[in-house]
C-alpha cells in the first residue's frame, strides 16, 4: 500500500540526504519509521508524499506513482507535517473545512468525522477560535483532524505524538490500530524506539539517508540479548546520537 523504491534525494551538489531507500507498508500495517534527528525521515516523507521529487527512485500509494499519478496518490493518503504552523490566521473549524473541501468531504460526512475526532481529542469547544492562539499540541490536534477528514487508506504521518497530551496521544494511537485493523496502512515517524516497540508491526531505522534496518522490535532485540533498546540504537548510528 506504501512502496519506495530507490528513493534517493540530493541536496546541492553532493549531500545526499535519502540515499537509495527503499521499503514497502502493506494493509494491516503500522510501521514506525525510526532515527536520530537529521537521518532523512522527513525528507523521505516529503518524497513518499509529493512535496520532494526524488533525484531517483518511485514512490508509491495505494498503487499509484506519486509523481506520475499525483492526484490520485494524494487521495489515497492522510499527511501530517512536522510542523503544526500552517495558515494560523484561520479558526479551527475553517481549516479542516478548507482541507475537507480539497477533497470533496461530503457535509454530513465531515461533520460526522469532525465530530468524532474533535471529542476524542478534547478539542471540540476550540475549534471555532483562531489557531494562532492554539498551543502547539491544539494546532497538532486540528491538523491530524484535517490530514483524516477524508479517511483515506494510508496514513503517513511525520513526528504525530509531538506536543500532544497523554491522553491526546493515546487516543491516536488507537485510531492508528483501527484504522490497520480495517485493512489499512500506517507509517509514522518517531525518534523514539519504545513507543515504535509497542504499537509497530515493524519499524525502519535510518540514520545518514541509509536504511540500517528493517524488521521487528522483537527480531532487533534478539540479536542483542544484553541490551536495551537504547543502547541497541546507540550502537547501530553511533554515540553521537541518543534518543530523546
Amino acid at each position: 500500500m506504501i512502496k519506495a523504491q530507490n528513493l534517493t534525494m540530493v541536496y546541492g551538489n553532493s549531500f545526499k540526504a535519502v540515499d537509495n531507500l527503499s521499503f514497502e507498508i502493506h494493509p494491516g500495517e503500522i510501521v514506525g519509521f525510526a532515527g536520530p534527528n537529521g537521518a532523512g525521515k522527513t525528507t523521505a516523507i516529503k518524497m513518499l508524499t509529493g512535496i520532494l521529487r526524488p533525484v531517483s527512485g518511485s514512490a508509491v500509494i495505494n498503487g499509484y506513482d506519486i509523481v506520475k499519478e499525483p492526484l490520485k496518490a494524494k487521495e489515497s493518503f492522510a499527511y501530517v507535517a512536522d510542523n503544526p504552523d500552517i495558515l494560523l490566521q484561520l479558526t479551527g473549524v475553517e481549516y479542516i473545512n478548507y482541507i475537507a473541501n480539497l477533497y470533496k468531504v461530503p457535509e454530513e460526512q465531515r461533520q460526522d468525522r469532525v465530530a468524532e475526532l474533535s471529542e476524542r481529542f478534547g478539542i471540540k469547544d476550540f475549534l471555532g477560535l483562531p489557531m494562532k492562539g492554539y498551543s502547539h499540541g491544539m494546532r497538532q490536534k486540528t491538523m491530524v483532524i484535517a490530514a483524516l477528514i477524508h479517511n483515506p487508506p494510508a496514513w503517513i504521518l511525520d513526528e504525530p505524538m509531538t506536543g500532544l497530551d497523554p491522553t491526546a496521544a493515546y487516543e491516536l494511537k488507537q485510531m492508528m490500530k483501527e484504522h490497520a485493523a480495517k485493512g489499512n496502512a500506517v507509517l509514522f515517524s518517531t525518534h523514539v524506539l519504545e513507543v515504535a516497540e509497542k504499537l509497530c508491526d515493524r519499524i525502519l531505522i535510518m540514520d545518514h539517508g541509509k536504511s540500517l534496518y528493517q524488521g521487528t522490535v522483537e527480531e532487533l532485540s534478539a540479536k542483542h540479548p544484553d541490551k536495551d533498546l537504547e543502547a541497541i540504537f546507540i550502537d547501530m548510528v553511533g554515540e553521537g546520537h541518543r534518543m530523546a
